[in-house]
Order: C-alpha cells, then structure tokens, then sequence
C-alpha cells in the first residue's frame, strides 16, 4: 500500500499547477461535457502511466539493488529541481479539438505526459516498488485528483490557487523521497 499512497500523493502534489492543469482549464472552456473530458484524462493517464510503470518495473529487473536504489534518489532529485521550473501555458487550437470532448481530452492529455515530471515519476515509483499496479492505479487516481477539481470548479479555482507554494511542496516531497530511498544506506555510517 506504500506504493499506492506514495504515487498517489507524488503525482497530485506534482500536478499542481502543471500544463495538465491548464490543459483542463482550456478544455473545459471549450467542451460542455465535463463527464467527457474525466473519461478522456481517465483513458489517457492509465495508457500513459500505464506504460511507464511497466517500464519503471522493467528497468528494476535488469539493474542491481544497490544501482537501482541511487538511480532512483537520483531521480526523485531530479524531478524535485525539474518542480521549480514553472510550466508554461501552450493553448494552440488544433484539429484534434474537432474530434470531440472524449478523443480529444484523451489525445492532448496522453502527449503532454510524454516526457512530463509525472510521467518520469510514475517509472521511477514503479523502478523502486514492487508492485506495479498500486503505481499505476495510485498515479492515476493523483492525476484524477488533481484535475477533476479544475474541470469542475474552473477558472474560479485556478483564481485561488497558491501555484507556487504547491510548486514548492511538491519539490519538497521529492527531495523526501529521495533522501528517504538511500537513507538506510546511511544508517551504519
């Protein structure tokens, strides 16, 4: 269950203020089907996230404890400082919006996690647990929960919302993982 609840909490935290944020924003304004666009991030971040716990859990099996273990802290370093950099906001209309609340919502949402901290996450929680489903299902509900409000509560929320303090939490819970992942290393020293 430590998988699950580390996953979930990474990415939410994580999410907070990120493109994906704005990407809900954007979609709402333009799609009246709130249920739609939940259904498309839905498909979207279990193909995504889906696929990168796989690989997190793939890469584990090839590489040594002790490599995987500084891998791994090295990695939660990593997207701790990556937190810092604000995203920007890209709103460029394409034909994707033709196809619709779902396709759409699903489309855009699955390449904006290519490559995102969330995604880069979601292999390095998989890499360090053994159980890859909780990863999966935990980041998934992480996404879920970071969005949905925005998709129901809209600009108001975004209104409200410190993003650079959940920007500095967030870097902050990753740079407890990642002391957290070699801190038994240090116990006998």
């Amino acid at each position: 269950m430590d998988a699950f609840f580390t996953s979930t909490g990474a990415v939410f935290i994580a999410e907070i203020g990120d493109k994906t944020q704005l990407l809900s924003l954007f979609l709402i304004g333009r799609f009246s089907s709130r249920f739609a666009i939940i259904l498309g991030i839905l498909a979207a971040t279990l193909l995504n996230h889906g696929l990168s716990a796989l690989f997190g859990a793939w890469v584990a099996e090839w590489l040594s404890p002790e490599i995987l273990k500084w891998l791994v802290a090295g990695s939660f370093a990593a997207i701790a400082l990556w937190l810092l950099i604000p995203d920007e906001e890209n709103r460029k209309d394409s034909s994707v919006l033709g196809l619709g609340a779902f396709t759409a919502t699903a489309l855009m949402f699955f390449l904006a996690e290519i490559g995102d901290k969330t995604q880069i996450a979601t292999v390095v929680l998989a890499a360090s647990y053994d159980a890859t489903w909780w990863v999966i299902v935990g980041s998934t509900i992480g996404m879920l929960a970071a969005n949905v409000p925005v998709i129901m509560a809209g600009k108001w929320l975004i209104q409200r919302l410190p993003l650079e303090t959940a920007r500095l939490a967030a870097s902050g819970l990753f740079l407890v993982l990642s002391v957290a992942t070699v801190w038994p290393g240090f116990s006998g020293v």
